[in-house]
């Protein structure tokens, strides 16, 4: 058991450090926007798999990114960051009755079948 959890937290910290990575962010600069709660060390460590990210840090990492889930950077959620447009759908989508709703899955169903 403990291997799957070393593994896990491998794969996690490898998540962390791709999402970092690609918005072009040093350590330092993510630990700043974490308001230096998190050091660049321990975000390291993080993203090697040596500590393990409970679910207390991933609410805060998360807010940090401010565009992906605690359930995504700890691997819950398949789902990756939205993008603005899907982000404006999803809105969308929440703001409808639910007559308006059954028309957008109606119309997307035939996506679905593919």
């Amino acid at each position: 058991m403990e291997a799957e959890f070393a593994q896990l937290s491998a794969r996690i910290g490898q998540r962390l450090r791709t999402e970092r990575m690609r918005r072009g962010w040093s350590l330092n600069d993510l630990s700043k926007r974490t308001q230096n709660q998190f050091s660049k060390s321990r975000i390291s460590n993080y993203e090697q798999g040596i500590r393990r990210m409970g679910l207390e840090a991933a609410c805060q990492l998360a807010e940090a990114f401010g565009d992906v889930s605690p359930a995504w950077l700890l691997m819950l959620d398949d789902f990756g960051p939205l993008s603005a447009e899907e982000r404006r759908l999803v809105e969308s989508f929440r703001a409808m009755d639910e007559a308006g709703r059954q028309r957008v899955l109606a119309l997307i169903a035939p996506a679905d079948a593919v």
